[in-house]
C-alpha cells in the first residue's frame, strides 16, 4: 500500500503488470499441459523406463529429504555463512565510520 501513497501511476502500472503476468502464465500453462499434441513424433513418447526411474529416484529422495529436514545442509554451511555475514557487517560499519569521519 505504500507504493500507492508515493506514486499512484507507477504502482497502478506495476499492479497491472503483475495481474497480466499471472494471466499469461495461466494461459501458457493451460496450453502446454492441457493442450492437444500437434507433432506426431510426440504421440509415441512413453512413460519413464526403469533405468530413467533409477536415475531420477535419488534426486526425488534428496529433494524430499532436504525439504523435510534442511538441517542436513544448514548445519554444514552455517559456520561459513555466519563468518560471511560477520565480515559483511564489519565492512559496513567500517565504511560508515570512514564516511562519518570525512
Amino acid at each position: 500500500m505504500g507504493a500507492f501513497q508515493v506514486n499512484t501511476w507507477v504502482a497502478a502500472v506495476a499492479a497491472t503488470g503483475v495481474i497480466l503476468s499471472a494471466a499469461y502464465a495461466l494461459w501458457l500453462y493451460r496450453r502446454v499441459v492441457m493442450g492437444d499434441l500437434i507433432k506426431e513424433s510426440l504421440k509415441s513418447i512413453t512413460d519413464m523406463s526403469r533405468r530413467e526411474r533409477a536415475i531420477f529416484a535419488p534426486l526425488v529422495v534428496m529433494t524430499i529429504l532436504l525439504g523435510v529436514y534442511p538441517a542436513l545442509v544448514t548445519d554444514i554451511i552455517g559456520p561459513s555463512v555466519e563468518a560471511l555475514v560477520t565480515a559483511h557487517e564489519t565492512a559496513l560499519l567500517d565504511a560508515e565510520t570512514r564516511m562519518a569521519g570525512n
